[in-house]
This record gives C-alpha cells, structure tokens and sequence, in this order.
C-alpha cells in the first residue's frame, strides 16, 4: 500500500488549511517525543491486522513508536502498561480502552502529566482525550438494520450479537439497531444476546436461539473478528450455511471488514459487513499523537481525509468512513481488507 504519499499531504493540509472546520492551528509550543501504544487485545483478527499497521504506519508518519503493550481486553492491565509506557518516556499515548468507563482515573493522571491521549476505535465515556480516532459506530447500527430489514421484506425474527454494553461501541451498535428496527420495521422481532466480545459465548447463545427460533432468518455480528468463526461454525453444524437463493439461508451482515468476511461474502456464506477502517484507525491514531507532541490543535468540521471531527464533551472525535460491503463491492481494490496478505 503506498500510504507515504498521502499522509504528507494530509499533514500539509492540516497546516495550510483554515476553513473553519476540521482545521489545524499551531500551538505556542511543540516538540516531538515518544510514543506509546497499547493493543486492546490479540484474539481478534481486525485487531490483529491494526497492530500489523501501526508500525508500519508510524515508520511512515516518521513517529518515534515505542514497543508496543497489548492489554488483552483487561481493564487492569492497561491501567499498569500505560503507568510502564510513561515510566519508560512516552509523552503521547495511543489505547483502545475496550471498557470505557473504567479508564477516567487513569486518562485524569495522564492528563495532569501533560500526556496527550488518542483513544482508537472506543471513546471514553470520562477523561481528557486529545483525539478519539473512530468510525460512527451507530451508523453501524443503523446500516445493518436497513440491510437486514430490507432483505426480509420487513417481517420475521433476527438474531443480534452484541458486543460488550460496557463498551460505548457495543452501546451505540446495539442502540442504533434496535432504534432502527422499531422505527422502520416494527414487524421484525430482534433477539440482543451480550456476548462481551467473545466468539465462544457468541456461539453459545446463537444456538440457543436458533433452537427455540428455528424461523430465524437474520443475524446482526457486531464484530466479525470474533463472532464470525463461531456464526459459520453453528450455521453448518444445522445445515444452515447455504446460499442466498436457498429458502434456508439466514441472511448475515457482519462488522469489521476483515478478509475472512469478504471471502465468507463471495462464497455466499454470509451477505454483508461494514468495513471498520483498521489501516485509518492506526494511520490517523499516529497521526494525532505526533501533532499533539507539536502543539497542534482542532476543530470540528469536515477533514481532508473524508470523515468530520464532532466535537465531544471530553474532547475530539474524528469519525472516519465505514462504507458497507456486499457481494456488489466486495472486490474493491481500495478496502483495506483486500490490501491484506
């Protein structure tokens, strides 16, 4: 991927560009410094192919990345590697806390240290974030309802599998579904199973479900990079993963873009995903902690880069773009799960 290109230009736009919105502006003080990352966790294939950018990413933005920690999916642990990151130098720091209502006190310490923080993918409910680099996840929500809606003419029962509600991406997913259908298609029954992001408890409770709802005809997966294995692997256990033209297909739309569900797209296996842009989330997660290190500061408006910074009560969030992928789209070279090995 040649990202060189327009990474440059994208910082030079920052720079030059005041159009009121999604502007930059040099503060009366910067300086470069060290950066620390923390992984969330490493048991998600969308998570795994963001580690695999964030060096990459940062070898191209010129960002002084230290090694990086991985919290794996505990609270504590990111409390203690991003207390290990500052002790080794960090002056910026990039997490993805997955319980965000659990990281307030550490994001207050952090903040009285001057350490500017970029939160990917999640947004803290309390603390000071410098940048919070994500897609609109209730857009997530809403496109997945649509699809779902419009593919079962308005009528049946779907399956949602929800991520962890403590997370304010498996809030807003859920929120924004829900709302959807209720608005939209009244006549859909929906069925929301928490599964913490857990392939295992996803398996589990689509199961259930199937059993006492063997009409179920829909299945909403909040994160394909766990819940897309186990959905298959229960699907064919009951004779369920057939074509779409079959009278027995359930019809699938996942969450995350990975290639495993672009594959599962074309094999017919499952109908569509929302691309969650995980090269974006490190590129523009770098980008923001470098131009915190030099004193830079935004506003809310529309970007150079296709997505618009909102304006939260604890800072900023730029809301990058998630296009939805079908069998129509799948092969689009420019997706980043298509750009993979």
């Amino acid at each position: 991927m040649k990202f060189g290109r327009v990474i440059a230009g994208t910082a030079l736009l920052a720079v030059v560009t005041a159009c009121g919105s999604g502007s930059t502006t040099e503060g009366a003080s910067g300086g470069g410094g060290k950066v620390g990352i923390d992984h969330p966790r490493a048991d998600s294939d969308f998570w795994n192919s963001y580690i695999k950018y964030a060096p990459q990413m940062a070898s191209e933005l010129k960002v002084d990345l230290m090694p990086a920690t991985n919290s794996q999916n505990d609270v504590s642990k990111l409390v203690n590697n991003v207390q290990a990151l500052v002790g080794q130098g960090a002056k910026a720091i990039v997490m993805a806390p997955q319980d965000t209502g659990a990281v307030a006190n550490t994001l207050q310490q952090l903040e009285n240290k001057k350490i500017p923080v970029v939160s990917v993918d999640t947004r803290p409910d309390k603390g000071k974030v410098y940048m919070v680099v994500r897609a609109d996840n209730r857009a997530y929500g809403t496109k997945a309802c649509e699809f779902l809606g419009e593919k079962l003419g308005g009528k049946g029962k779907v399956v949602q599998l929800q991520g962890a509600l403590s997370s304010i991406n498996g809030r807003d997913r859920s929120e924004a579904f829900l709302e959807c259908m209720k608005t939209k298609f009244p006549d859909i029954t929906v069925f929301s199973e928490p599964t913490e992001w857990e392939g295992s408890k996803a398996a589990s409770m689509l199961q259930t479900r199937l059993e006492q709802n063997p009409d179920i005809k829909g299945i909403y997966l909040h994160a394909g990079g766990v819940h897309l294995a186990p959905t298959l692997q229960v699907l064919k256990q009951k004779g369920l993963l057939v074509q779409p033209d079959d009278p027995k297909h359930i019809f699938v739309v996942s969450n995350d873009g990975i290639p495993q569900e672009f594959d599962a797209i074309r094999k017919g296996e499952i109908d569509a995903t929302m691309s969650q842009p995980a090269d974006l989330y490190a590129k523009y997660a770098l980008f923001y902690a470098k131009a915190a290190l030099e004193g830079k500061t935004f506003q809310p408006g529309p970007t150079d880069h296709d997505s618009t910074i909102i304006q939260l009560p604890n800072g900023l969030e730029d809301q990058l773009p998630a296009p939805l992928v079908t069998k129509d789209n799948v092969d689009d070279k420019n997706l980043w799960g298509n750009q993979v090995g």
